[in-house]
């Protein structure tokens, strides 16, 4: 076979160049036509579109041809024409093909049929070559490049922080603990407690669930930062929503106050759905057409509104009153419940039609860390509440008053003795800063209009999957 260039399909299928030799390689997605003709949709992950190989059986031999079924990864060298069928502006006349590797139908789990979405779970090793996955992940990588983008124009610094961590920052004890004991033969102290001086690090140590501690240390010494990496929790929790691996992005700003960590979480937010508008919009045409026929329209909105910034309280007081003239919600509305999707959804999707940014929690349903408003009851904690989502952001200003970060911390049971380092932040130069967190799938949940978070992330952790 003549050695020819590799063009990727989603360059050929721009180009005008009709009448030059081309080389595509890719893999089958369905082989078509009559004993003279046959017509080939070949497709390289470029792209979520096809090119067609038209072939002459004759030429290239019928015995030949038989292997190159659905699945099957194949080399073309041919001359590249403009199509007459519709729906392409051009096609290859195929001159010569390489069969790589071949997919036996009788087995190929992937055939033209329709597939669920469960079934494709299942087959995660394969699934990326649907249309569909097709499509999610390339919109995943252009939203973390969406990502590095904003911030490094911003002036953030990009920082790596530790994934394998000896404290819990959420103070929620659901936590990956990381070992290299033998649990076939746990030592234990005198007091009956596992002896962790013969663990590898010597102490109790965990997969981080968040790298904002940590975070916070950076923005004390480079002003503005932001952690972009896999975060980890332990909770029971089989819902579309939830994962036991995740990726956070996480900034964290010295001198921020609550009101310009709430400009900074839209402009973010804003920044990368126009970004994916811009970039992805025929994978997001696709899974418009699929999956969510108010997609693009949901996202185009979003750009269009300013975000209502709304207290906890004015919050409680429209879903008590939505209550009163007959609204039904699953789960109570008093002042001091942590808020529910149902109720998030109501605020934005049906009382103000846009997102919301909800702030001043009661201090009790929320971390130690965030900053305790003058009322000794509230904190300046802020979400950003979206459409189809409920919460998509979570942050704070951080409490930067020494004595009151240490009392807090001892009134919600987190050991001193394992932040001793974060404190000293208060003690060695305070300054007041902010900081939120977005989990990378929740927003790829919405700008892909995909239901479940476990069809947003290559291979999904939950409750008893691990697979792949």
């Amino acid at each position: 076979m003549e050695t020819i260039t590799r063009t990727k399909i989603v360059d050929v299928l721009k180009s005008e160049s009709f009448g030059t030799k081309v080389n595509v390689k890719g893999w089958v997605r369905t082989r078509r036509g009559s004993k003279q003709v046959n017509f080939i949709a070949l497709n390289d992950g470029s792209t979520i579109n096809n090119v067609q190989i038209v072939v002459d059986i004759e030429k290239l031999g019928e015995e030949y041809l038989k292997p190159i079924t659905t699945g099957a990864c194949i080399s073309v060298n041919g001359i590249l024409v403009e199509s007459q069928g519709q729906g392409q502006t051009c096609e290859i006349q195929a001159e010569e093909i390489e069969i790589y590797g071949t997919a036996d139908p009788a087995t190929y789990p992937l055939q033209k049929k329709g597939h669920s979405l469960e079934f494709l779970r299942e087959i995660a090793h394969l699934r990326p070559r649907t249309n569909t996955f097709g499509a999610v992940f390339r919109i995943r990588h252009h939203m973390a490049m969406a990502i590095h983008r904003f911030f490094h124009e911003r002036g953030f610094s990009y920082f790596h922080t530790p994934i394998i961590t000896g404290s819990d920052c959420e103070g929620a004890g659901q936590m990956f603990q990381v070992t290299t004991l033998d649990l076939n033969d746990v030592k234990k102290t005198e007091e009956g407690a596992v002896d962790f001086a013969g663990d590898f690090f010597g102490k109790q140590t965990s997969l981080t669930v968040s790298g904002q501690l940590e975070g916070e240390l950076a923005a004390m010494a480079l002003g503005a930062i932001y952690t972009f990496g896999p975060t980890f929790r332990a909770e029971n929790s089989n819902t579309p929503r939830h994962l036991a691996e995740f990726w956070m992005i996480e900034p964290e700003v010295a001198f921020y106050e609550i009101e310009e960590n709430m400009q900074l979480a839209e402009d973010f937010i804003k920044y990368c759905i126009q970004w994916a508008l811009d970039n992805c919009m025929e994978d997001i045409q696709f899974l418009n057409n699929m999956f969510d026929k108010e997609l693009i329209e949901r996202l185009q909105f979003v750009l269009k509104q300013n975000f209502v910034r709304l207290t906890y309280t004015e919050g409680i007081k429209i879903l008590e009153e939505a209550v009163a003239n007959g609204r039904k919600f699953e789960f109570p509305v008093y002042w001091g419940a942590d808020l529910a999707s149902e109720h998030e959804r109501y605020l934005v999707e049906e009382h103000f039609k846009c997102p919301v940014i909800l702030t001043d929690y009661p201090k009790e349903i929320k971390s130690f860390y965030m900053k305790q408003n003058e009322d000794g009851k509230t904190v300046r904690a802020m979400d950003v509440l979206f459409p189809k989502i409920g919460e998509i952001i979570g942050g704070s200003q951080r409490e930067e008053d020494l004595e009151k970060l240490s009392r807090r911390a001892q009134e919600m049971g987190v050991p001193t003795k394992d932040i001793w380092w974060y404190l000293d932040t208060r003690r060695f130069g305070t300054a007041p800063h902010s900081g939120f967190g977005l989990g990378f799938e929740r927003l790829l949940l919405f700008v892909t209009g995909m239901a479940n978070i476990r069809d947003v992330i290559p291979f999904p952790r939950t409750p008893n999957n691990a697979e792949f």
